[in-house]
């Protein structure tokens, strides 16, 4: 039986690809972004998210706790991550709601149990089954099944990729994909690596080889201040982009994402800081960022 780590499926999703969708969010990245979105989805492993504003102190995970983990110093709330082997006991006795866990070991049974309870919402609304992350690429094994076992029950599959990772990983997928979203986040490679903690020509690569295959591909920028904000980080990116059109012989879609802060909460949940907290809310110049893409026909 083959299983993988998820830590949500979102179903009613209308933001992961067309239609109504479910989206199935896997652990492990191979990306550290210091802006990240989805921080929980980064470590392959299961981990403890705390969040103390709802700790009523009751103390029952301190009693749980196999590896001494959780404390109550008086009034003081101490958890002790590195202790921590993300077991679960604290959370279900937590009645509170303070602990979860986030990322559980599931079969593509118990994945496609769940998800294909909305299959009249695919029908009705040209949607489907979106797998994200993390990066799901690299639960390679199980993103295959899963996604053979949809795709052959006429479900439309989608994936949602950074592409830092073996071609073979993602060549292994294609056959059961019916849409690749990639992330471009800067043509500098040296600045990529300094946002990533990855050079980029392992990405650009990638997108490459998916120009030159009959998958349809939409590449998405996700529009990030100190990063990419400016009209020449988008351009180049849209330049590149016209390059992969012109290798695919077909117009290849470009989507800006603007950026938010909404994430903050999880990386205090999680124990970790959020590098991101100094940046504006918004990009303020996200409507002349759109019309440098726009110049370049997408």
């Amino acid at each position: 039986m083959i299983r993988g780590t998820v830590f949500d499926i979102q179903r009613f999703s209308v933001h992961d690809g067309p239609g109504i969708r479910s989206t199935v969010f896997l652990k492990g990245c191979s990306l550290r972004c210091f802006w990240c979105h989805n921080p929980e989805g980064i470590r392959p492993q299961p981990e403890i998210q705390f969040e103390p504003d709802k700790c009523i102190g009751c103390g029952e995970c301190v009693v749980v706790c196999p590896q001494g983990a959780q404390h109550l110093d008086g009034t003081r709330r101490i958890f002790e991550r590195d202790r921590c082997d993300a077991c679960g006991q604290c959370v279900e006795t937590c009645y509170a709601g303070a602990l979860s866990l986030v990322g559980r070991a599931m079969a593509v049974e118990d994945v496609l149990a769940e998800v294909m309870q909305d299959r009249p919402f695919y029908d009705s609304s040209g949607g489907g089954v979106t797998l994200s992350g993390g990066e799901p690429v690299l639960q390679t094994g199980f993103a295959r099944a899963l996604l053979a076992r949809l795709q052959a029950g006429g479900v439309h599959t989608a994936i949602e990729t950074a592409g830092y990772y073996p071609w073979e990983r993602l060549e292994t997928l294609l056959p059961h994909i019916d849409l690749v979203m990639m992330d471009l986040k800067q043509m500098d490679s040296a600045r990529h690596r300094a946002a990533t903690g990855a050079p980029n020509e392992r990405i650009l690569e990638t997108a490459r080889r998916l120009a030159q295959t009959a998958i349809p591909v939409i590449f998405r920028v996700p529009v990030i201040p100190t990063v990419n904000d400016t009209p020449g980080a988008i351009r180049a990116i849209a330049a590149f982009v016209g390059e992969l059109s012109a290798l695919r012989g077909a117009a290849l879609p470009l989507e800006l994402l603007p950026f938010h802060r909404l994430a903050e909460s999880k990386y205090t949940s999680l124990g970790r800081e959020y590098a991101a907290r100094s940046l504006p809310a918004s990009v303020e110049n996200f409507a002349e960022l759109q019309t440098v893409v726009q110049e370049y026909g997408f």
